[in-house]
């Protein structure tokens, strides 16, 4: 008997968190570069940081809280850019234009780190 409870309980925290998890969105899977023009060797420091976590809702891009300010792009296949904007530390949601279709890269820079991952809108 408590198996069978356990197994429910279990399965119900599962289906609490996928619900929540679609509230917000598909987590962009991002890559992190270290870009430094001013580094002639352009050397990575020995720690990298941890990519941030950002979902996409059609056209909403959703931030975790207590992130720092990064600059947006958004890069069509030609890696021109498109759209652009700043995401301060206070923001958590980014609306995309509508006017935007098909995959785009996006870039979110924070000093000399980039991480960039791919979306379709």
């Amino acid at each position: 008997m408590k198996k069978i409870l356990s197994i429910i309980v279990c399965l119900f925290i599962t289906t609490l968190t996928c619900q929540a998890q679609n509230e917000v969105g598909t987590q962009i899977h991002l890559q992190v570069r270290y870009d430094n023009p001013y580094d002639a060797g352009n050397q990575n420091p020995r720690s990298p940081i941890a990519p941030p976590t950002v979902y996409i809702n059609d056209y909403t891009l959703t931030f975790a809280t207590n992130h720092p300010e990064y600059v947006l792009y958004i890069k069509d296949e030609y890696e021109t850019v498109v759209y652009s904007t700043v995401v301060t530390s206070a923001t958590t949601e980014v609306v995309l234009p509508s006017t935007l279709s098909g995959d785009y890269e996006i870039d979110l820079i924070c000093g000399n780190w980039c991480f960039w991952g791919y979306i379709e809108l």
